[in-house]
């Protein structure tokens, strides 16, 4: 049986599964593939760290990655090192070097896929990707293959597991953000800096490969409007509950009139929906086709076996030939393509939360809603609980939540805008969309 070498380049967690994989499971491997996949390096930063030969025997570790691309029997370069800048260098070289690239690293081909997959044409090669978008869930290759009849109308995903183990411990244990995500941090589900993962850039870097896959966009990270999850209050998620919907970090993309609106933000999401069962560090996509109509894909979005799992996969159809023809047919992020226009954020259409904290006093909420009623915005259902504790003389301040009706993104904020203007508002109103 004929053999593909493969060159890993990072061998943290990821890489140590996919050695893994490939070191234990070797026959099966082989006959997937219809050749024997020999992982004949790993390049780490740090030889003396720790010494993982006894673990993956037979794969030579080194800590000079030029090992792996100047070896002309390493057919496959498996970049795991994440970040940008010396990723970006590696798999340019190796795809100089006439050799196919598998990588998991989201924010390089969001921030640079143009430039990765221009190298590729030119030299002929494939560049897989299954891991990047959705960790375990084989989302890259179902809208590429199983989906492939269909434009795809429309997409809305749980795409970070730290943030959905979050929320999940704020829903359903009661707790507040911070104490959320020491938890998170504590099991190893977020980073000692989880700036990344709870700011929603993550979160977007991914939006930016589904919507080149989805609906052939070449759109950057800078593109995508972006909300976090690091400024909600667990009085919301509350608020939430008791209207009848969840609340969870989603990547939206949805095409509107010819244009495409993309946004990543925290969205009320009704409790029977299947986004709204997804719990812990899970991740989930919903896509709407045009032929099939509404599917669904769930599943471990990260960690070790999972990943390695989608880069084994893309291993796989390197090694059959599979990945370089969907490359040369699909044409990933080419200049050829015809340009998607993005739908302003100003002109997105949907329904929203709203959450006040006003004066108790008569006619407040009528001021309100005549200045949303002002805008076009019309209020489908109001909450008002019983006033804190007072402060002074004066009553305490008295928390509002309304949903609206679909509103258009400008005109809502100029209404928000107005409305936290009032004397009788008592501190920032708090915005959240509502996934339909």
């Amino acid at each position: 049986m004929q053999q593909v070498s493969v060159g890993l380049v990072g061998l943290g967690t990821v890489g140590a599964g996919v050695a893994r994989i490939l070191t234990q499971h070797a026959d099966r491997i082989a006959r997937r593939a219809g050749s024997r996949i020999d992982c004949k390096w790993a390049v780490v930063r740090d030889l003396n760290k720790k010494d993982r030969r006894a673990e993956f025997e037979g794969v030579r570790i080194v800590d000079d990655v030029r090992r792996v691309i100047d070896d002309p029997e390493v057919a496959i370069v498996v970049e795991l090192i994440g970040g940008i800048d010396a990723a970006r260098r590696i798999v340019l070289d190796a795809l100089a070097a006439g050799k196919h690239v598998v990588t998991a690293n989201k924010a390089l081909l969001a921030e640079h896929g143009p430039e990765v997959f221009a190298a590729a044409r030119a030299a002929d090669r494939a560049v897989a990707f299954e891991a990047s978008a959705g960790g375990g869930v084989p989302i890259v290759g179902a809208i590429n293959v199983g989906l492939a009849a269909n434009q795809v109308q429309s997409l809305a995903a749980i795409l970070n597991g730290t943030c959905n183990y979050i929320l999940t411990q704020m829903t359903q244990e009661g707790i507040a953000y911070d104490a959320a995500l020491a938890g998170a941090q504590a099991l190893g589900y977020a980073e000692a800096d989880p700036t990344l993962d709870v700011d929603g850039t993550d979160t977007a870097h991914k939006l930016a490969i589904l919507a080149q896959l989805a609906f052939r966009a070449n759109v950057k990270t800078a593109d995508i409007p972006r909300e976090g999850i690091d400024r909600l209050d667990l009085a919301d998620l509350k608020y939430a509950r008791e209207l009848g919907y969840t609340i969870k970090l989603l990547a939206h993309a949805k095409l509107a009139g010819g244009a495409l609106e993309l946004r990543v933000a925290p969205s009320l999401v009704r409790n029977d929906a299947p986004l709204a069962q997804v719990h812990g560090p899970y991740n989930a996509v919903r896509v709407v086709g045009d032929a099939v109509g509404d599917t669904f894909f769930h599943g471990r979005g990260a960690g070790m076996m999972p990943t390695a799992s989608a880069v084994v996969a893309d291993l796989i159809d390197v090694a059959t030939g599979r990945a370089l023809l969907t490359s040369r047919v699909l044409d990933f992020w080419s200049a050829a393509s015809p340009a998607v226009p993005l739908l302003p954020s100003s002109r997105s259409l949907r329904r929203n939360y709203l959450r006040f904290l006003i004066a108790d006093r008569p006619g407040v909420i009528a001021a309100i809603a005549q200045i949303l009623g002002a805008r076009g915005i019309s209020i489908a259902s109001v909450i008002q609980h019983e006033p804190a504790e007072a402060v002074g003389d004066e009553p305490g301040p008295v928390p509002l939540v309304i949903m609206t009706h679909l509103a258009v993104e400008e005109d809502l904020r100029e209404a928000i805008r107005e409305i936290d203007g009032l004397d009788v508002v008592r501190a920032p109103s708090v915005r959240l969309g509502v996934e339909e």
